[in-house]
């Protein structure tokens, strides 16, 4: 793939260089074998261009940054600082996410936004071009769909409402202007509508990755969720969430994994819980070269832990970003100690770890290779760089760029607690929503059935004064700790404040409202000067 697109510039390097003055240069036979006119096709032809509209959602990097939603999720959040090298400026894109003094300048902000609308280009491509109808092809648009609802999903997360794009551009709409909140989430959900009609229920396993039915529901349960939770709660779209991410469960194809650390063991893909997941391979000869052909994870490399000695039994030195908080370790209640252990990892912990495998080395961490400023005493674990990945570089290229963990978009426990939610904030009941959170918190107990060895949300509500909703809050968080969702959920929630970083200084301090989204990139806003860098209030209807 890298090859062919360098091909690609060659052959139009060539073009440019045959047009001159003489007219019979003008005339000449296509170079290469395919063109608009002539693909689209065939079943493999629209097929190839699906996999090119899944493309941009497994990249790490995009115009020479780092980027990743989960780093987002969580940097931007109360649950992780940057990390990286003692000199607080290692990938200062990602450094000024974290203290809230990125601007429109930021180096992170264009690819974040720039990888999106290429997917869903490409998606666009898929949905209008085929010049053949099968049943095949449907579900092929099916999945652009899915694909196209997805794109435009994550960037109305990161970005507020954007311009909606639901069809291939011209030049001339250079000027395309930011849609409402409700224009956006009406064609998120449109699209996967749409999809969930055509998409297969279950995959076979050369098919895994790729959209479902299930991943359709899911995603547009969750778009309902944000979207009833910024228009002033609205209940009726809190039922329409809960009504289809109850139609997730009522397909009785997902579970979840009865041992929670199983879900970010070293090599596991693809498990029952899965909804929805991004595939990363070790396939390809990743380099530095073309950073949009990576195939591995890049943040499991960017994410281990700095400084880490040879002698560990099973973990490798990393780079040291998205570094967990104390507020987020002191989250964890007593019991609930599988769940943070899976996330979260100490130099206590890893000292442990070395003697019992009988090694020894001093210090375990060298904390001196650190950021001092972002130091919190813990490393996220959900995305460890495991030794298992020396040598799994199938086909050569660089191995820190070659680590094929894949990432969660949608697990199954996030529907079941979405589920709730919905049940709870719409016209729902109850009774059935804490149904729901309680399978959630009996696997965080520990593998096999542990009835009556729990404590339920209304015993949290009990003991500790709660409401439903703070156990929701509490789940969630505890659920997905440094899987991305943190800062998403405060913001549509309204809980993304200066308060949120008490006893943090330079982050309570730097916060303002605006920093609830991105802005569009000054590279962006120069060309598409209709563009406004941040989302006016007016928009949010």
């Amino acid at each position: 793939m890298k090859a062919y697109k360098r091909q690609i510039w060659m052959v139009l390097l060539v073009l440019l260089a045959s047009t001159s003055c003489n007219k019979d240069r003008l005339n000449v036979e296509p170079v290469n074998e395919f063109l608009s006119s002539n693909f689209y096709v065939t079943e493999d032809q629209v097929f190839s261009a699906l996999i090119a509209a899944y493309d941009p959602a497994g990249w790490s990097m995009a115009y020479g940054n780092w980027i990743s939603y989960v780093m987002f999720g969580e940097i931007r959040s109360d649950n992780a600082h940057a990390g990286g090298d003692p000199s607080n400026n290692d990938q200062p894109g990602w450094q000024e996410f974290d203290d809230f003094t990125n601007t429109n300048t930021n180096t992170v902000t264009q690819p974040i936004y720039r990888r999106n609308y290429i997917g869903i280009f490409r998606a666009n491509l898929v949905i209008e071009r085929p010049q053949i109808e099968s049943p095949l092809v449907d579900r092929y648009k099916a999945e652009a769909k899915f694909l196209r609802a997805y794109y435009h999903f994550e960037l109305f997360k990161t970005f507020g409402p954007i311009p909606v794009v639901t069809k291939s551009l011209t030049p001339e709409d250079v000027y395309l202007e930011r849609n409402t909140m409700s224009e956006v989430f009406q064609a998120i959900v449109t699209d996967l509508e749409d999809a969930a009609k055509v998409l297969p229920t279950t995959l076979s396993a050369n098919e895994l990755g790729r959209a479902s039915k299930g991943a359709a529901l899911a995603l547009l349960g969750k778009a309902y969720l944000y979207w009833a939770d910024l228009l002033n709660d609205d209940k009726a779209k809190f039922d329409l969430a809960a009504q289809y991410l109850q139609q997730v469960v009522d397909l009785g194809i997902y579970q979840l994994e009865d041992d929670y650390y199983n879900l970010f063991a070293f090599g596991q893909k693809d498990p029952a819980e899965s909804v929805f997941e991004i595939q990363h391979t070790n396939l390809y000869p990743s380099d530095w070269g073309w950073f949009e052909g990576i195939g591995g994870n890049g943040i499991v490399q960017l994410c281990g832990i700095r400084g880490l000695c040879d002698a560990h039994p099973t973990l490798q030195a990393g780079w040291g970003f998205m570094l967990p908080t104390k507020s987020l370790y002191d989250h964890f209640l007593p019991d609930d100690v599988i769940r943070r252990d899976a996330a979260i990892t100490s130099v206590a912990e890893l000292t442990q770890e070395v003697l019992d495998s009988g090694g020894s080395c001093s210090p375990v961490v060298d904390l001196s290779q650190g950021n001092p400023i972002d130091d919190t005493g813990y490393w996220q674990e959900k995305y460890s760089n495991f030794k298992g990945y020396v040598g799994n570089n199938v086909n050569g290229g660089d191995p820190n760029l070659t680590k094929d963990a894949d990432t969660y978009v949608i697990r199954y426990a996030d529907v079941l607690l979405m589920l709730a939610e919905a049940l709870h904030r719409g016209n729902g009941s109850d009774a059935q929503a804490m149904t729901y959170i309680d399978m959630v918190r009996e696997r965080a107990a520990g593998p096999g059935d542990n009835t009556g060895n729990f404590k339920t949300a209304q015993d949290l509500m009990t003991e500790k004064g709660w409401t439903l909703q703070d156990v929701i809050w509490y789940e969630r968080r505890a659920e997905f700790a440094l899987e991305g969702d943190r800062w998403f959920d405060l913001v549509r929630s309204g809980r993304a404040s200066k308060d949120l970083f008490a006893g943090d200084p330079p982050r309570a301090d730097n916060f303002q409202d605006k920093h609830l989204w991105l802005p569009i990139s000054l590279a962006e806003t120069t060309v598409a000067t209709k563009l406004t860098e941040y989302p006016d209030a007016s928009l949010f209807q």
